[in-house]
């Protein structure tokens, strides 16, 4: 792509009443009203001031800057812009969304999160959110991954309340997630806390556990698979197994290296290694097996038999060999012997629904909760915009529906875009220009031609503004 005009030939102006830059907002939006979002949190949301009258409108004015790539409270100024007063009500000003959010108490901010949690039930009728593979080949394709993990988020002052120095070093705050998968489907966020940035991983993690499970079983789609807990060594402790075995469902953890740990691990045999297709592995053709550096192996294991919960399962290892050459001096074997590394996960499952192989690979996909972090922490919670704690965690809330409301237009909008990240679904579906034209009572929103992902886009369209089927009776 060239130039091709001379610099006097050429000049902008900023005066067109009838051109709006996210058309892709639109069916987000409609989307959103039509799960009774705005609805939800009118009737659960109640601000006693004037600064908060219609919560449902500010919220939904929050979601959809969000959703164009809104990180900060002074970005929501974008929805203002141009023609989109002709196709939406209620855009409120920076101003008056930063003094909504500042008057939110703890029990607002959970009455929000009961609110968005009723709209993602609606919004999980509306797509699949959890596909079983057509092609399953390991019962682990019909399995419903529920990932929880924290995460901290920095901030830059000392005057945000409840900022501190966690575990990173790093002055923040501290987020709790839970996301819900399948091996054929990007996550939904099914939970989250605001907590203080100091706080340890695991606080309040069994009352946490406890609310993630029980939103995901009423989801639709869920109650005919076998719902896992998958979580770091952080998590590793008899509350959260706990939880999770009353709510029905197994559990997945990385284990933490202790006595116990250590000699179970000393007790397998040598001879049930087994390679695994590890990255850089090699397919041997001679004795049809992986040749890899990672091997894994199980053995029976009861954990937490100091607390009143002791729980029964398996124990997978996985071992490689140790590279680390001031662990390999301090070992003393001179290369005679191979010095492993070992990483245990204590899981639930059955050997006869899971293998081993199987088991350690249906663990290691526990890192798919990173990948929302990422997304949340190159969007919406890139800034935390208050210095009150509850208004942080109202922008978390809200972050997470956003998050949410995009995954369920992607999968509406099918094809290449179903299984994109929040920044590609923001360039191909949401950021698109229009201008707005009325005829005939009809207004009609003219798009850019020869858009790459038009098709996608159309089919959102259509099916977010067709009528509603009708209910056999």
């Amino acid at each position: 792509m060239l130039f091709n005009h001379t610099p006097t030939g050429l000049s902008h102006t900023f005066d067109d009443e009838r051109l709006i830059a996210d058309t892709g907002l639109i069916p987000l939006i409609k989307l959103a009203q039509d799960t009774g979002l705005p609805t939800a949190v009118a009737d659960r949301v109640h601000i006693l001031t004037d600064k908060g009258a219609n919560p449902g409108g500010k919220v939904m004015s929050l979601i959809a800057g969000m959703l164009a790539g809104a990180d900060s409270i002074d970005d929501m100024n974008r929805n203002r812009t141009g023609g989109m007063k002709h196709l939406a009500t209620s855009v409120y000003a920076p101003s008056t969304l930063g003094q909504f959010l500042r008057k939110f108490t703890f029990g607002h901010v959970r009455a929000l999160q009961t609110a968005c949690d009723q709209s993602l039930q609606r919004l999980a009728s509306r797509a699949d959110f959890f596909p079983t593979r057509n092609d399953s080949s390991t019962p682990a394709d019909e399995m419903v991954f529920v990932d929880i993990d924290d995460t901290v988020i920095a901030v830059h002052s000392a005057r945000k309340q409840g900022s501190g120095h966690g575990y990173t070093g790093v002055r923040g705050l501290n987020g709790l997630l839970a996301v819900a998968s399948t091996t054929s489907s990007q996550p939904v966020i099914i939970g989250n806390r605001l907590r203080k940035g100091a706080v340890h991983s695991a606080r309040g993690a069994k009352k946490f556990t406890q609310d993630a499970l029980s939103t995901v079983g009423r989801l639709p789609g869920v109650a005919d698979k076998r719902v896992v807990l998958a979580a770091d060594s952080a998590y590793y402790n008899s509350d959260v197994a706990a939880a999770a075995k009353s709510a029905g469902a197994h559990i997945t953890v990385t284990a933490r290296m202790n006595p116990s740990i250590t000699k179970a691990i000393t007790g397998i045999d040598e001879t049930t290694w087994t390679g695994i297709q590890y990255p850089q592995a090699i397919w041997d053709e001679d004795n049809q097996e992986w040749i890899s550096e990672a091997e894994v192996a199980e053995t029976g294991y009861t954990a937490f038999t100091s607390t009143k919960n002791p729980v029964t399962g398996r124990l997978v290892v996985r071992r490689i060999p140790e590279k680390n050459q001031k662990k390999l001096a301090k070992a003393g074997q001179e290369g005679l012997f191979t010095v492993w590394r070992y990483h245990a996960v204590f899981t639930t499952i059955p050997a006869d629904v899971l293998d081993t192989v199987q088991t350690d690979k249906a663990h290691r996909r526990h890192a798919v909760i990173e990948q929302v972090n990422a997304e949340l922490k190159a969007g919406p919670i890139a800034h935390m915009p208050a210095g009150a704690f509850n208004a942080n965690a109202a922008w978390l809330a809200l972050a997470c529906m956003a998050h949410n409301l995009a995954r369920t237009g992607a999968l509406l909008a099918g094809g290449r875009l179903s299984k994109s990240r929040a920044p590609t679904l923001r360039a191909k579906l949401i950021s698109i220009p229009a201008r707005i034209a009325c005829h005939a009572r009809r207004v009609v929103c003219h798009l850019p031609t020869h858009w790459p992902h038009a098709h996608e886009f159309g089919r959102l369209w259509n099916t977010v503004f067709s009528p509603p089927v009708p209910v056999a009776t």
